[in-house]
């Protein structure tokens, strides 16, 4: 009996020394688990950041190519630029030679100045055989309501183009391209666009699109007109209007520091400054070298002025109120002297939302692309001769 009890407790205690080498054992395998676990989690973390990495690396050696193809496009526009700016000197020192020490007649100063005049005026009313002026509106047509409230939306003025650019607010780098004012009435929104991404951000609600060029303003500490080459996506010149202390050019708009504008004679800007800045000032620009021609200060008040186009050299200058009621042509200024304030037609546009941040003029269709609180607008013009007033 004894010997049987010995026989029990000797199992007993086997089976306990067993049992606990079992736990011993399963615990240390939970361990190892765990530790491939970390291991696992940590080398997955660590494949992720290392994936991260390798594209941030990419995508910084790309911005890094572009980055030096654009410093290389602006050094050769620098180029081209002091290049211009030699043969203007040259044309400068050719045309003003040394004064003669002999005293001249005031009455032939005052001959030679108004032959100046007078054959700066011939040089602009030979530029196109255009003579039409506004007589009334003909139609409206409201495409759709697309962007913010504020914004310009045109199409290129070159001939054989049918392209639509949008740009969407009052500051940003992005341009909106539609293949034709069919395709951006039936998109949605602007999903259907093709985005072109400027080097530099445009401000205001100037801008235009001419003969494959972006004409758009650039605002920092000064007021800039670049030229983008739309086709080939850089900066083909830019330039800054040797004008003084800008004020915003309509009253009623001020982001818009500049506006530009392409009718029959090309490219004019339109402007204020601070010495003239109850009145708007217009400029007639050559769209190649963007070379100012000739500047004129008009008679046309800033105050209540919402946007401008012109036709056939001719400012047209649209009105409202702080508590938008209908727009109105109030105000008409002709580079040739065709036309004057008295002898234009005073026109209203058809009453809409509010007041248009923006007013682009195509010849080749006689339509003026408008953008009234976010609504896209055509406005269909009535032409009369200028020589039948």
């Amino acid at each position: 009996m004894r010997r049987l009890v010995v026989l029990v407790a000797l199992a007993c205690l086997a089976t306990a020394q067993h049992q606990a080498l079992i736990d011993y054992l399963e615990r240390r395998l939970l361990a190892i688990e765990d530790r491939i676990t970390l291991w696992h989690e940590q080398t997955t973390r660590y494949a992720s950041e290392l994936r991260e990495l390798k594209q941030q690396m990419v995508s910084q050696l790309e911005n890094l190519d572009k980055e030096k193809e654009t410093l290389r496009m602006s050094l050769d526009g620098v180029g081209s630029r002091v290049d211009r700016v030699e043969r203007e000197l040259d044309y400068l020192e050719t045309q003003n030679g040394a004064q003669p020490c002999v005293d001249v007649d005031d009455k032939l100063i005052e001959q030679q100045v108004t032959l100046v005049q007078e054959k700066q005026k011939a040089k602009y009313s030979k530029l196109s055989d255009c003579t039409d002026m506004i007589s009334s509106i003909k139609a409206m047509k409201i495409l759709k309501r697309v962007g913010g409230p504020k914004g310009t939306w045109t199409k290129d003025t070159s001939s054989g183009s049918g392209k639509v650019y949008i740009f969407n607010g009052t500051d940003d780098d992005i341009i909106y391209e539609f293949a034709s004012v069919q395709d951006f009435t039936r998109s949605s929104g602007l999903s259907r666009a093709n985005q072109l991404k400027l080097p530099s951000a445009w401000r205001g609600m100037g801008h235009v699109v001419y003969n494959n060029y972006a004409y758009y303003i650039k605002q920092d500490n000064e007021v800039r007109l670049v030229k983008y080459d739309i086709k080939n996506n850089f900066v083909k010149d830019s330039v800054v209007l040797p004008v003084q202390d800008h004020v915003p050019v309509y009253d009623l708009t001020p982001e818009t520091a500049m506006d530009l504008a392409v009718d029959e004679e090309g490219l004019w800007a339109i402007y204020a400054t601070r010495q003239n800045e109850q009145h708007i000032s217009l400029a007639k620009m050559d769209a190649s070298t963007l070379d100012i021609e000739q500047m004129w200060d008009t008679n046309c008040p800033r105050e209540n002025a919402e946007a401008a186009f012109a036709i056939c050299g001719t400012l047209y200058v649209v009105y409202n109120t702080n508590q938008p009621g209908r727009s109105r042509i109030q105000c008409v200024f002709d580079v040739n002297d065709m036309v004057t304030n008295e002898d234009a037609p005073l026109v209203y546009f058809p009453k809409r939302y509010g007041t248009h941040s923006s007013l682009k003029y195509n010849p080749q269709e006689q339509l003026v692309y408008a953008w009234d609180d976010g609504y896209q607008i055509l406005y269909k013009l009535v032409m009369k001769k200028k020589l039948e007033i």
